[in-house]
This record gives structure tokens, sequence and C-alpha cells, in this order.
């Protein structure tokens, strides 16, 4: 079924397949936004900016799933054409605002930062123009109809107040401005809140029940299960909150996914069929050293369990899996197959975690207390 979003609903709950929840744009407090971020809430909304109408950025970054895509129906996005679909599984956006700028580490030798899994793009407003022409997402076949589009849109004067009629009638510099606005959007605290029952449970308001507490223990020991060696847990010392990521790159030997309905892709979009290898980080243009093949960034865990199905390419439908292939990646080899990249594979952090079964329920436990929206 094709992802869309309605504008008389505004934003779907559950994507392909599952029946709409209403009007969770309006329960986005716009309240403290400034004109700029409105109209980017606007834009990033808007079903009616793909080639054809029925697809926006909020298709694929629902705000109940940590503006991330729910549907576990799939284990990457569709596009606006029904059958045509991605080859990754879409990210997280909440908190992707704190990500640096795509750079190479010189002192710890590796890349971090930047936007998608591969880091293509370098900042937010670069990331924000990709899905429009991107043939598999939006489908626009060029920045100028995507201009014109808006240029019809409701939200029309306001983004020619802010950027002023020589931005707004220049095709190229409007398709800017648009990224611009989509950017401050998703930089407002309503995509990244940070109100997790953990975020309660640092500021000493309540308690995780032992269980919690438990996965939490795991979930930091070097010993166990080591997962915040990736995905910083505290506080940083400035008493900045944890973002559960180090936006660096790594290659977990994941496996492929033969359901990846971009196997099943028209040649144009997949020349390579049921072969095609994803090579992440080593497959960007710049990047190109064998070293770096297989590698993806790291995602924050924030949201995690609301945005089903894991790993770039959408391999594993639960948590508990995913926990459960950390632990035995190693042990257990023909349960997972093969890596899809078997260069580079981290053995360091993972494959032979020895956690037992209450051990691995203990730290999905914890991993479920970083959804945003709690309620003490």
């Amino acid at each position: 079924m094709q992802k869309t979003v309605s504008i008389s609903l505004v934003i779907l709950f559950a994507l392909g397949g599952c029946m709409p929840e209403p009007d969770h744009k309006a329960a986005i407090d716009s309240t403290g936004m400034s004109k700029l971020e409105r109209v980017g809430m606007e834009l990033f909304f808007d079903e009616s900016l793909s080639t054809p109408p029925g697809q926006s950025c909020a298709s694929c970054h629902v705000p109940t799933a940590g503006f991330a895509d729910p549907d576990d129906h799939h284990a990457t996005s569709e596009g606006v054409h029904p059958g045509r679909f991605g080859s990754r599984n879409a990210p997280i956006v909440s908190y992707a605002k704190l990500s640096p700028p795509f750079h190479f580490d010189k002192k710890e030798g590796l890349y971090v930062g930047g936007q998608f899994w591969d880091g293509r793009a370098a900042t937010l407003e670069e990331q924000a123009k990709q899905p429009f022409l991107n043939p598999v997402e939006m489908a626009n076949p060029g920045p100028q109809v995507v201009a014109g589009k808006v240029r019809q849109a409701a939200y029309a004067v306001e983004l020619r107040e802010l950027f002023g009629e020589e931005v707004f009638y220049d095709d190229l510099k409007l398709y800017n401005a648009i990224a611009t606005a989509i950017a401050a959007f998703e930089r407002t605290d309503a995509v990244s809140p940070f109100t997790s029952k953990y975020d309660y449970y640092l500021a000493g308001k309540l308690e995780l029940t032992p269980k919690e507490k438990l996965g939490l223990e795991l979930f930091e020991r070097e010993d166990k299960g080591n997962c915040a060696a990736c995905h910083p847990s505290q506080r940083g010392d400035d008493g900045s909150r944890p973002l559960f990521t180090d936006f660096t790159y790594d290659n977990l030997g994941v496996p492929s996914n033969p359901e990846n309905p971009h196997l099943r892709n028209e040649p144009q979009f997949n020349p390579h069929g049921d072969a095609f290898v994803d090579l992440g980080l080593g497959g960007k243009t710049g990047v190109d050293r064998k070293s770096e093949h297989g590698k993806f960034k790291v995602p924050t865990l924030r949201n995690i369990a609301a945005s089903a199905p894991y790993m770039h390419n959408g391999v594993f439908l639960t948590l508990k899996e995913v926990v459960d292939f950390y632990n035995a990646r190693d042990t257990e080899p023909a349960r997972w197959g093969p890596p899809e990249v078997a260069a580079n594979v981290n053995s360091d952090e993972l494959g032979d975690l020895g956690l037992n079964d209450e051990e691995v329920d203990a730290i999905v436990a914890f991993m479920e207390t970083l959804t945003d929206g709690f309620e003490p």
C-alpha cells in the first residue's frame, strides 16, 4: 500500500497498511516557533510536493515514531510511486540536529557525523533537498518543479516575506530556502523534545523498574552489553543529555535482507537485482576506500522502540532480535547468515556478549524507556 500523508488527517501514525491516527501535526506544539520554523513544519507535512502528489517528508518520518518510519510491513520505505522502494530503512530524524557536520576525525582516525546512513549530506539543509529529487522517494524531476508547487501553497506568502522577492521567484534560490525552512523545523524542540522516561529518571523525577535498571546496568557494563561504547547513555561533562550515539560509522556484520523490497525494484532503480550489496559509507562519493565498506552511521537509540524494523536494511523486526544478534552473532553464525559486507566487521564490541535471555530482555526493557512523550 502506498505511504501517504493526508492533508486532512495531517500525518499517519502507521504507514503502509495500518489505519491512520488523525491530527498528529496539530499535536505538535508550535507556540514558541518562529515564522521560519512554522513554515518549515508546513513544508515537512505537505504531501503536494511530490510527483505525483501524495508523499511528504512526514510520510517516512512520523512524529509518533521518533520521526522515523514505523511501517513494519516493509523493510524499507515506499516512495510516491507504488511498488518503488528505497534501499534503506528511513533513519530517525529526531535528534538529528545534534549530529555534527560530516568530517574525518584525524585524531580518532574515523569518519563522524553528517546525515543519512552514509553521511552523504553534511547538514540538515543538504539532507532536506535530496528526497524531493530522488526517483524512488518523492520523484520530482528537478528543483524548479518543487519551487513551482511551493509558490502555489498556502504558506507561500510567509516564505516570500521571509526570503524576499528575489529568492521567491528564483527556482534554485527558493529551493535552498525550502531546505533552510525544513531544517529550521527539524531543529526545534518539537522534533527533539527529551521527554522520555529515561530523561525523567536522569532528572530525578522517577525511578526505573528493577528490570529497566538491570537493563541500564548491562547496557553500560563493558564486560556485558557494552552498548554504551557506541550509544553513550550518561550526561556529558557539560551536563548535556545523552544522545545514545557517537555519530561514528561501523560495520556490525548485519546480514543481507532477502525481504528488502528494493531488490525487486525495476532495473533502472536497482540494476543489480538480488545481487545488490550496500557498501554504506564505503560507497559514498569521496569515501571509496575499502576500509569503509559496509559501515553505517551509528543511529540514536532515542525513540528506537517506536521505529521498527531495524538496521539499514530493515532485516530485524524487533529490538529483541537486534540484541540477540549483538549477543550471539559469532557464537551462532548459522542463525544469522553471512554479513552483507564481510570486510571491516566489528569483532571487538559485539558478537559474543554472553547474555542470557533474562539479560537480553532487560536491555530491551531499558531501550523502551527512551521513547519521547512519556507522561510520569
